[in-house]
């Protein structure tokens, strides 16, 4: 069967002026969950749906070596990180990162998470007006650090932060919101990397359960220490994937101001109602548009060929929007998560698959315990007026988005627990 085929050369501008819905909208006209285009250039098989998820998740199909273009390693993902490897190498690593997500050390990331959202607000009762995303990002930068075991001076807070910021900002990014997160890169590189030696080095005490020592000590399949450079790669992948959650967070700011009604459910104390208002700011509002990998072998599905070394996205916006999984997919409702059966290919905010044993995110669940911690402090603890002056509208275009204001508060104050 022949794969569907998106019309024109290239869609490189196609996919930059319609964003995160072009791989569904594709779809849809195509009548097809696959086709093919191409992009910047290079042949690229897109696909949308719990079907395609399975698929392409599926290692002995698929492989990440080779598959993430440089532009992206030189700024989110660092060359030769764990996105960039497949087989034993990818397992063994995988390991490191799973064994931080201990329970534990989990209470241990959101205690931390609520210390850190009270010792900023104070400061903002004297300040006329606040924008969340912004200090969402100093603040996680913080609760990243504190819990990794890697030492942060307050002089440094606002620049370290801004770096692993402009390192996701920079995924869509051409020119030079594209150049200021190749430098944010290397400046990040550098300072991780130093905090690495001094630690081997006996520089800094040592901490063990923390992400700095796991990483500093870690022994590869072959045995060996890991080099400065992965060393530091992979502790960035530690740092970054924290602070990008300040955007979950003004996302679901947003959602407590344009729905009251979640708000009150929310001061009421249920951890429950906690936890789908939760999954409903993943699900719903944008974060990853896309993902990649690379056909392993030839192989047949769904009666379409897939040739070694072709490139593949999985629409991972779509299938959080898919009108096959999701009722009224682009309705906020918490409560659709209310007794739903997990599942590892429908509900992909972070990838899709086994994070134990695949590519999806291991840290997904400390994503959950970080926005959990802010949402009930923004309810709980937090007084804040949103001025209706500013403009909380979502650019789907840009990737990847917020509201366009950032989100401001006004008239801050701290609210007396009990």
């Amino acid at each position: 069967m022949k794969m569907p085929v998106d019309k024109g050369i290239d869609s490189t501008l196609n996919l930059m002026t319609v964003g995160y819905p072009f791989i569904q909208e594709r779809c849809e006209a195509l009548q097809s969950d696959v086709f093919e285009t191409r992009l910047m250039g290079k042949k690229m098989v897109c696909m949308t749906g719990k079907d395609a998820v399975h698929l392409f998740y599926d290692t002995d199909r698929f492989q990440r070596e080779g598959a993430i273009p440089k532009r992206i390693q030189k700024t989110l993902f660092g060359e030769n990180g764990i996105q960039t490897i497949d087989g034993e190498k990818h397992k063994i690593r995988k390991l490191m990162f799973i064994s931080l997500m201990t329970e534990s050390g989990l209470k241990r990331l959101s205690a931390i998470t609520t210390e850190q959202w009270r010792l900023k607000a104070k400061k903002w009762t004297n300040q006329e007006e606040v924008i969340l995303f912004d200090e969402a990002e100093e603040i996680l930068c913080r609760v990243a650090c504190l819990w990794a075991g890697v030492p942060l001076k307050e002089s440094e807070v606002r620049s370290r932060a801004y770096d692993l910021g402009a390192l996701i900002d920079a995924i869509g990014g051409v020119g030079p919101r594209y150049k200021e997160g190749k430098m944010a890169r290397e400046r990040t590189e550098n300072w991780i990397g130093s905090v690495i030696e001094r630690y081997r080095d006996g520089a800094m005490a040592e901490t063990e359960n923390t992400a700095i020592h796991t990483i500093a000590t870690h022994r590869d399949e072959a045995g060996q220490q890991l080099n400065t450079h992965i060393a530091s790669v992979e502790l960035i992948s530690i740092l970054r994937p924290i602070v990008a959650v300040a955007r979950f967070i003004t996302f679901g700011a947003l959602a407590l101001h344009d729905y009251p009604l979640y708000k009150e459910k929310l001061q009421k104390g249920d951890p429950e109602f906690l936890e789908l208002f939760t999954q409903e700011v993943r699900r719903y509002y944008p974060f990853t548009p896309f993902l990649g990998a690379m056909v392993r072998h030839d192989f047949e599905w769904k009666g379409f060929q897939f040739k070694k070394g072709t490139s593949v996205l999985i629409d991972i916006h779509g299938v959080n929007h898919d009108p096959k999984l999701w009722d009224n997919p682009h309705e906020f409702k918490p409560e659709r998560f209310k007794d739903r059966e997990k599942d590892l290919f429908d509900f992909v905010p972070q990838g899709g698959g086994d994070p134990k044993t695949g590519h999806r995110c291991p840290g997904e669940e400390a994503t959950v315990r970080i926005m959990k911690a802010s949402f009930q402090f923004l309810v709980d603890e937090l007084k804040y007026d949103v001025p209706n002056t500013q403009d909380l509208s979502i650019n789907h275009v840009r990737m990847p988005t917020l509201p366009k204001s950032r989100f401001i508060m006004r008239n801050i104050s701290i609210l007396e627990k009990g």
